[in-house]
């Protein structure tokens, strides 16, 4: 069974932004990285919350404000609102977390320390490659590849 450590091992980059730089700041390393959320930090660095395209969507686009204007401390999501998991969970145990809380992000802690995020991509990827496993096994089996 896949743990949420196997996914991290494939992802290095952790990308995050201030929680007082702009909605639009935040949306050009989105776009630039190809990736639907970002963890947001405080002065220290300290995580204080993720900002993600639902949340713009939703708070700033939707409500008729400016991403130039509007700050990501804002329309984030806080860190105490947020689903997190932990490096040893399993990816059923995230995709029961993403279906059922409807959330597309998952930051991973460490005790106290952010060491990855994962998305619902990367959890549905990591469901297939080991359903594919599965099925080449029992494919092995049936047609006889495994002596007894």
């Amino acid at each position: 069974m896949k743990l949420v450590r196997d996914i991290l091992d494939k992802k290095k980059d952790i990308w995050s932004i201030n929680a007082n730089a702009t909605v639009f700041d935040a949306l050009v390393i989105m776009k630039d990285n190809d990736i639907g959320a970002l963890i947001v930090t405080d002065d220290k660095g300290k995580v204080v919350g993720i900002m993600s395209e639902r949340d713009y969507a939703r708070k700033t686009a939707l409500a008729g404000k400016s991403s130039k204007e509007t700050l990501v401390r804002e329309i984030m999501t806080p860190l105490e609102s947020i689903h997190t998991v932990k490096p040893g969970n399993t990816i059923d145990e995230c995709m029961v977390i993403v279906t059922g809380k409807h959330v597309r992000h998952l930051p991973v802690f460490d005790g106290t320390d952010l060491v990855g995020v994962i998305s619902i991509g990367d959890i549905v990827k990591a469901k297939i490659s080991e359903q594919e496993f599965l099925i080449e096994q029992l494919s092995n089996y049936i047609a006889g590849k495994y002596s007894t």
